[in-house]
């Protein structure tokens, strides 16, 4: 079964926005790693950067831990993450390291430059991966070929106008919801700031909520949705979709 890598901005935007797709590949028997730009050292109000840092490792480790996968940290930092000769060195030797024929990467339209420069660099390290002179950290053999590369929706299924962000299509994934929010729970830190900010589990809840308006694009209960990399050289058949026949549908028509 081929292997699967996330590649997000912070350890918990995997948990947020395609932890059912990761459960259900892990489930077929892929192999799954989970990489964060960052190691979320902006993720506190009160914390030092490298005391929340390291709080955040090792809660993307445990989120990892129950697909089960493997988390890596790339070590920018949270709102400096930027395209850049050393961040696609960083990510085309985690692509060599790890593998993957199937990149899950952040949305290139998003809220934050966090998550958009992030599908940046993934795209890259894709491209990168398999050029044997392509600038790399270390001498690690080149990728056979460039993976399948896919996009999470957006936050909240918005861009930078408010404009609707449409996926090319849904994942079903009601019968694994409770484990993605079982992994989100295991982000700890980030859940107790927003319940002392908000004085309700909101961090768990806009995750359940997101995942039903994205559903309900497809006429289904919670969903996550995807758009596939289709330009020149990357392949073309969508091999997350044949993995998971059956459960994923296409946004239905405006009424």
């Amino acid at each position: 079964m081929p292997t699967v890598l996330a590649f997000m901005a912070h350890p918990d935007d995997a948990e947020f926005l395609c932890a059912g797709a990761l459960f259900l590949l892990a489930d077929l028997g892929c192999e799954v790693h989970v990489a964060a730009m960052a190691p979320g050292d902006c993720g506190s109000p009160d914390k030092p950067a490298e005391e929340i840092a390291a709080i955040r490792r090792e809660e993307g480790r445990k989120a990892a831990k129950l697909y089960p996968g493997e988390f890596h940290c790339l070590e920018e930092r949270d709102l400096q993450i930027h395209y850049s000769p050393a961040t696609t060195k960083k990510a085309c030797s985690l692509l060599r390291k790890v593998r993957p024929e199937i990149v899950i990467t952040q949305s290139p339209v998003d809220y934050m430059l966090d998550h958009e420069e992030t599908a940046r660099i993934a795209r890259a390290a894709c491209f990168n991966a398999p050029i044997p002179n392509a600038p790399c950290e270390d001498d690690s053999a080149p990728l056979g070929r460039i993976p399948h590369l896919y996009y999470v929706n957006a936050v909240e299924s918005v861009g930078i106008y408010g404009e609707p962000v449409k996926p090319s299509f849904l994942l079903d994934i009601a019968d694994v919801m409770e484990r993605k929010t079982e992994a989100l729970a295991a982000h700890d830190s980030q859940r107790e700031w927003l319940r002392k900010q908000h004085g309700i589990d909101e961090y768990l809840e806009s995750m359940r909520s997101w995942s039903a308006e994205a559903g309900r694009l497809a006429g289904l209960e919670f969903a996550e949705g995807f758009r596939q990399h289709l330009g020149h050289a990357y392949p073309h058949d969508n091999l997350f979709a044949s993995l998971l026949e059956g459960r994923c549908h296409p946004p239905k028509e405006a009424e």
